[in-house]
């Protein structure tokens, strides 16, 4: 893969045996993540039917031993 200049921003082709395995088409969604200094994972985007799915799941539902702290989570 090389990557190119497209207009102010970088973009990269994705080679058809990525997109083969991934089922991916034009206008479908995908995460690119870091996976070490010089790795990163190509992923398809999860759908947002599929996100609020796995949000229903924990729905109301927290360890018991759960506890938030407000000053602690906003530290700095």
């Amino acid at each position: 893969m090389q990557v190119s200049k497209w207009g102010n921003s970088l973009a990269i082709r994705l080679p058809a045996a990525v997109v083969e395995v991934l089922g991916l088409k034009a206008g479908d969604d995908i995460e690119i993540v870091a996976a070490g200094d010089e790795k990163f994972i190509v992923q398809r985007a999860p759908t947002d039917r599929e996100v609020l799915e796995r949000l229903r799941k924990y729905r109301g539902r927290l360890p018991p031993d759960f506890k938030f702290d407000r000053l602690e989570a906003n530290e700095r």
